[in-house]
Order: C-alpha cells, then sequence, then structure tokens
C-alpha cells in the first residue's frame, strides 16, 4: 500500500527533544508535533525545512504539555498562523511553564502555550490524505496523547513509550499503574511492525518493546 505521509525528525537540544514534522508530500500539508525549539539556530532548521518542502502547517499537536515539548508553540503558531492543539487534562502544566522552566534550572522565560483546540481520545487528525489518530494515554502526565497512523505503521508516542522504556511518572501529575494500563491496553495490541518514534532517543517497533521492554513485563 502506498504511503500518504512522510516523518521530519528534529532533534533539539532542549533535553533532546525529538520535534517531529508528519506531512503529505504530494498535497504539501503538514503538522508540527512537540515544537522543542529553544534559540534561533533550532527554529531556523525547522522554518527551512518547511519552505524547502513547500508545506501549509494545519496544526501545531503537543503529545503533553511539558517544557521541553512545548516551548516553541508560541513561535511556530505565530509563523504559520496554525492552530494548537493539546489535552485538556494537560492544561495546569501549560499554564505552569514557568514554574517548569524554574523547577528544571532553566534562564528561559517561555511564554505560556496558548491552546486553539483540544484534542480527545478517538479524534482524527487529517493531514493531507493521511489520518493521525488520538491516543490518551494519561501516567506520565494527565493529557499525555500519542499519534498513530494505522495506514502507514508508525506512531509518535510523546514520552508515553521508548525503546527500552517508558515515560518518568515521578513528576506532577504523573501515575505509574496509569501509565502501564495505557500502554498494554491502547499500545501493545498494535501491529507488531507499527514504528514508535519516540519524544527522545531512537526509533523502536511495538513488537520489540513487547518482547525486551522490562516495564512491560
Amino acid at each position: 500500500m502506498e504511503k500518504h505521509l512522510k516523518i521530519a525528525i528534529f532533534q533539539l537540544s532542549l533535553f533532546g527533544i525529538n520535534t517531529y514534522i508528519v506531512f503529505d508530500p504530494i498535497k504539501h500539508e503538514g503538522v508540527i508535533i512537540d515544537p522543542g525549539i529553544s534559540n534561533p539556530r533550532e527554529e531556523k532548521a525547522l522554518i527551512d525545512f518547511i519552505n524547502r518542502e513547500n508545506l501549509k502547517i494545519t496544526n501545531i499537536i503537543n503529545t503533553h504539555l511539558h517544557i521541553d515539548h512545548a516551548i516553541g508553540d508560541s513561535i511556530v503558531a505565530e509563523k504559520f498562523e496554525a492552530p494548537v492543539l493539546a489535552h485538556e487534562d494537560d492544561l495546569p502544566l501549560g499554564k505552569g511553564i514557568v514554574q517548569q522552566a524554574q523547577m528544571f534550572g532553566l534562564t528561559t522565560n517561555p511564554q505560556t502555550p496558548e491552546i486553539t483546540s483540544f484534542i480527545n481520545d478517538g479524534d482524527i487528525i487529517k493531514v493531507g490524505d493521511g489520518e493521525l489518530k488520538v491516543l490518551h494515554v494519561p501516567g506520565h502526565s494527565p493529557g499525555s496523547i500519542v499519534l498513530y497512523d494505522e495506514s502507514d505503521h508508525f506512531l509518535i508516542a510523546g514520552d508515553v513509550l521508548f525503546k527500552g522504556s517508558i515515560g518518568r511518572t515521578d513528576l506532577q501529575g504523573g501515575n505509574h499503574s496509569a501509565l502501564i494500563s495505557g500502554i498494554k491496553t491502547k499500545l501493545m495490541p498494535l501491529p507488531d511492525n507499527t514504528i514508535v518514534y519516540p519524544g527522545h532517543g531512537e526509533p523502536t517497533t511495538i513488537g520489540e518493546e513487547k518482547l525486551y521492554n522490562p516495564f512491560l513485563r
């Protein structure tokens, strides 16, 4: 089956965040997921790619509202005049982004993300001829979501699932049992060949995590 969507990965400096652009190269539409840009060089790299691919950015999507995933929301929202999406349960995190910066000892003074629309479990986000399905998997944060492309067999996992690990649950709103339950009931039933693109680190697959992830035994 012909693939609809492609993925560009930007490995950025703030906590090694992976920012993704998922795009339809034929329709020239794309979404920015977790804009972790925190300096002009990273901003330029993102914008140059979008201009080079001649993309219209239709949405900016936050898998959750921890500072490393949302610090660039206002920059890209203003630049591309696109709505910013997140799950409502993470609003307290977004409103406390300055406090997050202080907690991690960052000298930056981030702008509070302005969420345009809330996304919920089961929502479908169109990207050109492709689709991303929202799966709400709380535990790393109350509003953590992942984005699943059934047709192209990939998952943008945010900080829910990593290669050989899971998201930390010792931050505000974390819940270990909820995270494990959500991963087992919503992600592990997906096809083994589903590629998992995490918020930090290298990609993996659902099949690999079923076999080797020690947190899911």
